[in-house]
């Protein structure tokens, strides 16, 4: 029988649907398919009470390629999923660290210890801390500072492993902490004079004690070897609540060339799991 119009319309409808929903199905998997320009690591320690294990597996699906500020042992955990550790704990503490010629033996081992660690399993860098200033001058710091690290440089630029130094605030969360500025910072590369020695730029303290992010980043990009995230104020999650732009953030970063990771290190107010995820499609320029 001759098909009348009103059929013909409706089969003709019904495949032209069937064929509209095919591309319909794939942009929606490339939207959800992570770009991958920002390589994306997780600070251990803001998310301490789930699991370690646990913490990888999920931050592994988000998209994340390591944990970080991570022991040894502890890095063996996350290994078993298949991250990495993109800053490895090296020496400290935060307070009590190179600033201090005491400090300095042991200091040095504690790092070569990091460094070689690093080095056999393939881990770029290792963290340190100048100290506190208790009542210590700048640039008396930084000579001391100096002289502590260059015990140890040769060995990492043997090993190939980069030793940062953490920017911190010293207004809010790390009351009298000496590398405080960025300025103080790059000068200590400067007198180090090592390609083994960076800084990591920390972007939720730096914003709170200089502001200017993005200008520093582009002015100071040799001497930055790794970046951390949070919102500002608080250091919580670095969406819409917080004062930075961070999109902008990170495809400033990346125009430097940098091809390192960003760390999130934000403390979540809301379900952690959650929040880790949205940091990552956030960064994910």
């Amino acid at each position: 029988m001759r098909p009348n119009r009103r059929s013909a319309l409706k089969s003709l409808g019904a495949g032209m649907a069937a064929t509209l929903a095919i591309p319909a199905v794939h942009a929606a998997a490339e939207v959800d398919k992570p770009k991958g320009n920002v390589k994306q690591s997780v600070c251990r320690w803001c998310y301490g009470k789930i699991p370690l294990e646990k913490l990888a597996q999920e931050a592994a699906r988000m998209g994340y390629g390591s944990i970080e500020l991570l022991k040894p042992d502890e890095y063996k955990v996350v290994k078993q999923v298949g991250l990495t550790c993109a800053m490895l704990a090296g020496t400290g503490p935060i307070e009590n660290c190179l600033n201090r010629k005491e400090n300095h033996e042991r200091c040095e081992k504690e790092l070569k210890a990091a460094i070689d660690f690093a080095a056999e399993e393939k881990l770029p860098s290792v963290i340190c801390f100048s100290g506190n200033r208790k009542g210590l001058a700048d640039d008396e710091g930084l000579k001391t500072c100096a002289e502590g690290l260059k015990r140890v440089l040769g060995h990492a630029e043997e090993k190939k492993v980069t030793v940062c130094m953490e920017l911190l605030n010293s207004k809010v969360n790390h009351k009298d902490y000496m590398c405080d500025h960025t300025a103080w910072g790059v000068e200590l590369c400067k007198k180090v004079g090592s390609g083994r020695f960076k800084l990591l730029y920390d972007i939720y303290h730096m914003q709170i004690m200089e502001g200017d992010v993005i200008a520093t980043i582009k002015a100071n990009k040799e001497w930055f070897g790794h970046y951390h995230t949070g919102g500002v104020p608080g250091r919580h999650e670095i969406d819409e609540t917080q004062e930075l732009n961070y999109p902008a953030i990170m495809k400033a970063i990346l125009a430097t060339g940098y091809t390192g990771y960003v760390g999130q290190e934000y403390i979540p107010v809301r379900d952690p799991l959650t929040s880790l995820a949205q940091g990552f499609k956030i960064c994910d320029v």
